[in-house]
């Protein structure tokens, strides 16, 4: 890798660091529940899901909701010290999070994480222990895939990304990331990175891998040989997968239950399609 691609990220880097915190310090702050207002904060993979649902629900009932994508941690912290009423996530909750006794879940919709690599890029699959590996700083270039003598740069997500967090349950287990990575505060700076640097690797919501909203390119490997697609989540063949939930500080009631019934309603099982998820099931909504 060049000295002039070295410099781009970090560099890069440094801007969007800057503008999350500056999001992240105007977002929910102060905003607690009012009347004829619902707050929903956290994971940015659930945003597209989260935004739609509240244009729905203003246009049927006349309440504004303000949606923000502070990262599923900030979320779920949002929730539990009342300046959020709903808390977005791309992943379970903590321990910590559970020894609180005070969230209820609600699960909203099935992901695929992708792991794209720029359109140069001519490997197509990795396998589990591969993509460990890479992450894990173990394996530096590409050529040991079978691809091109090439640096892999490693992208990474911070530490209060939901999608990380499930990355990290699903692929690394024990394994410790590589800390030489670059990290990342949301899933469209990976996306960018990943497509403007030919040797870099990252992982985003199979929904934003093909996005209408930016000319950024990529590329989704195979993971163990299955490609990365809705039918394959929806099979449980793509090893990589998790749920995409809602918490709330108690049962929900009034308007933050009316607006979570309208995400898992029928009447939006095409949009979260649409979207790039999968709905939940008949089945799981039912508690089976």
């Amino acid at each position: 890798m060049d000295g002039a691609r070295r410099a781009f990220v970090p560099g890069l880097l440094s801007v969007l660091v800057a503008l999350a915190v500056l999001l992240g310090s105007t977002g929910c702050a102060g905003s607690g529940a009012s009347a004829g207002e619902l707050t929903v904060a956290g994971s940015t993979t659930v945003m597209p899901i989260a935004e739609i649902a509240a244009e729905q629900f203003t246009e049927h009932t006349g309440i504004h909701v303000l949606v923000s994508g502070l990262g599923s941690s900030a979320g779920i912290e949002s929730v539990l010290n009342g300046t959020a009423d709903i808390a977005t996530s791309s992943r379970d909750l903590t321990e910590a999070e559970k020894s609180t006794g005070e969230l209820v879940t609600t699960e909203v919709a099935t992901d695929g994480i992708a792991v794209i690599v720029n359109t140069q890029n001519r490997v197509a699959n990795v396998t589990m222990d591969q993509l460990r590996a890479i992450y894990a700083g173990q394996i530096t270039n590409w050529k040991e895939l079978g691809g091109e003598d090439l640096p892999i740069l490693v992208v990474n997500r911070d530490e209060a990304s939901g999608t990380r967090e499930a990355f990290k349950t699903i692929v690394m287990g024990d394994t410790r990331f590589d800390p030489a990575a670059a990290v990342l505060p949301g899933t469209g700076q990976v996306r960018d990175v990943v497509s403007r640097t030919p040797g870099a690797i990252g992982y985003i919501s199979l929904g934003f891998v093909d996005s209408a909203f930016t000319s950024a390119k990529v590329k989704a490997l195979a993971v163990n040989s299955v490609e990365p697609s809705e039918a394959a989540v929806e099979a449980g063949a793509y090893p990589v997968s998790r749920y995409l939930y809602f918490f709330t500080k108690g049962e929900p009631s009034g308007t933050a239950k009316e607006y979570i019934a309208l995400v898992v309603s029928d009447e939006m099982a095409q949009t979260i399609r649409d979207a790039g998820y999968i709905p939940i099931s008949a089945e799981r909504k039912g508690g089976e």
